[in-house]
């Protein structure tokens, strides 16, 4: 998209916001989903297909590991993802039906591998652009880096500090990002468009995009410090009355928020029975006709009721591109309205056996390429797979190292104790060999800038045994959920996850003497959990703050001094 071509966008979108703006202050307050092709529509109606993806984190080359692969109904896996690869697999959708709309429901950039971080996630919008996007909902890591990167993203232009590294100029995305629940802290404006307007056979069609209001907790505050988040029901049912007075009867609606299904769900089985995505798919207006949810990277495909007691479908794909998420909707030629009962919804797995897109490919191959001096260094080795995935107790191999390795990167500060949480973990270290040829149970530094990407910094508090006490009772978050800290060796206590909230936590021992309530204590954590992230407030709470290294540096340090590394016994957390 050219110079020109950008300001028109942009100039059209702000009427777009101010319009919205104006109409959404006058007031503010049977489908079928399943596997399987859509039957050919009547003449009188259009059949439209709506196309999304969620949590691609910059996943330009296929993931390793478990990050990389879909549990399929029977149990079986396959492998899956890769930016080529989801390109070819969205043309051939584009195929069957030929009036499709490519969306994302967010956090498409932001934790990303070093291919694309390197580059402050250029290569992936470029790629985005290629797969021809139409809208993508704000995701909490659209602003790791703030508002202001995030405008940079979508209006193009070099970076304010390392200028234009990935290519010569950077004319940032050919699409919306929409948060109708995003605010102007000052001045209470929408920050970001509510929606975007596409036709499509003929039709308009109404992509309504919405973040999660508790965005704050998982963001570190000085990137959001000039927004503010409303409620996302408000938010997405002022939206849709305002495209109902402007005649746009077929809504659809991006949320970044999700649910996580019983264990085992397949990618077209529901199990989904409440949650934050599952309460906003049930609530929001009745004229939304169907709901893209995220952010749990989790796989369902289910049908609710709306307000109105109409079915319709709400459906999520994983995450890193492993599954498209396709719904395909009948709207009425004569009413312009979706036809609920011939909605169709379904999850298809992004696999491996199909020839990767070219244009998508050379993308990919340019980052590798400009990357690959930095990401093929060795920093050490280990004796087997370091895996995030947690044990019964909460625990992880990988967690366990990570904790070890900013707590030796933090002795300076006189930390006895480090303290991460597992949603920093963002990939495992596999034994095997990368395509790069590296060798087996060697560890590069794009590996772990793989697992590590936030480039968070380490801080190092003092706790009373109490507050260490009440912030890991809050580990059982409300509604249900459940993030269990990782922590550094010599630490140690009981788990009673039965128990009632608050009172889940006993025996705290570090190097085996009992922690007392009233004894101080010096704690490392990330700069995010210094803030009360991930709902941990009391960290907050810490007094004598001083600063320490990036966590990724304290984690190569660690291997460079460490290695080989092997897998650490998981006897930190004891569980009753």
């Amino acid at each position: 998209m050219g110079l020109l071509s950008r300001r028109t966008w942009w100039r059209r979108a702000a009427l777009v916001a101010a319009t919205a703006l104006a109409l959404g202050s006058l007031s503010a307050t049977g489908a079928e989903a399943h596997g399987g092709k859509h039957p050919k529509p009547s003449p009188a109606s259009v059949q439209v297909r709506v196309i999304s993806f969620n949590d691609l984190h910059g996943n330009l080359e296929p993931p390793s590991g478990s990050s990389g692969r879909v549990v399929l109904a029977d149990g079986t896996t396959v492998d899956a993802g890769g930016a080529a690869y989801l390109a070819t697999h969205v043309k051939q959708l584009e195929a069957e039906v030929k009036n499709s709309v490519v969306v994302s429901t967010g956090d498409s950039i932001g934790a990303s591998p070093l291919a694309s971080a390197l580059f402050h996630d250029e290569p992936t919008v470029e790629v985005l652009n290629a797969l021809g996007v139409k809208a993508m909902a704000l995701g909490n890591h659209e602003l790791d880096e703030g508002y202001d990167e995030l405008l940079r993203l979508q209006r193009g232009g070099c970076h304010p500090v390392d200028g234009c590294q990935f290519r010569d100029t950077f004319e940032g995305t050919d699409f919306p990002v929409l948060g109708a629940n995003v605010y102007l802290k000052r001045s209470g404006r929408p920050a970001l468009l509510p929606f975007r307007i596409v036709r499509s056979g003929g039709m308009p069609v109404a992509i309504i995009g919405a973040t999660l209001k508790d965005l704050p907790d998982v963001v570190v505050a000085d990137g959001i410090k000039d927004l503010r988040f409303g409620d996302e029901v408000s938010a997405i049912n002022r939206t849709a009355k305002v495209l109902d007075r402007l005649g746009v009867k077929s809504q659809v609606v991006l949320v970044h928020q999700g649910d996580s299904p019983l264990a085992g769900n397949p990618p077209n089985g529901c199990g989904v029975t409440s949650g934050p995505g599952f309460t906003i798919a049930k609530n929001v207006s009745a004229s939304v006709d169907a709901v893209f949810l995220a952010h749990s990277h989790q796989q369902y495909n289910c049908v609710v009721n709306d307000p109105s007691g109409k079915p319709r479908a709400v459906i999520q794909g994983l995450s890193f591109g492993r599954l498209l998420s396709v719904v395909d909707l009948q709207i009425d030629r004569r009413t312009k309205d979706v036809i609920r009962s011939n909605t169709i919804a379904e999850n298809e797995v992004v696999t491996r056996t199909v020839t990767p897109d070219p244009a998508v490919q050379a993308i990919v191959d340019e980052a590798k390429a400009k990357a690959a001096p930095l990401a093929n260094r060795q920093i050490g080795t280990i004796t087997a797979d370091l895996l995030r995935a947690q044990a019964p107790s909460g625990e992880s191999t990988l967690g366990d190292v990570i904790a070890d390795a900013q707590l030796a990167g933090t002795r300076a500060n006189g930390a006895q104790i480090a303290i991460t949480n597992p949603g920093g973990i963002r990939a495992d270290l596999v034994y095997a060999s990368s395509p790069v040829g590296e060798g087996g149970g060697v560890v590069t530094y794009g590996e772990a800038f793989t697992v590590q990407p936030f480039g968070n910094i380490m801080q190092t508090v003092t706790l009373t045994g109490a507050q260490l006490d009440a912030v890991l009772e809050q580990q059982w978050l409300s509604g249900g959920r459940t993030a269990i800290l990782q922590i550094s060796n010599g630490f140690s206590y009981t788990s009673s996850p039965t128990d009632p909230i608050g009172a889940r936590v006993s025996d705290l021992r570090l190097d085996g003497v009992p922690i007392t309530p009233t004894g101080t204590y010096r704690v490392s954590i990330n700069n995010f959990l210094a803030g009360g992230g991930d709902g941990f407030s009391v960290f907050a709470e810490g007094t004598d703050l001083a600063g320490g290294p990036i966590d990724l540096d304290a984690l190569v340090d660690y291997f460079e001094a460490s290695s080989p590394i092997a897998p650490p016994p998981l006897n930190r957390i004891t569980v009753n």
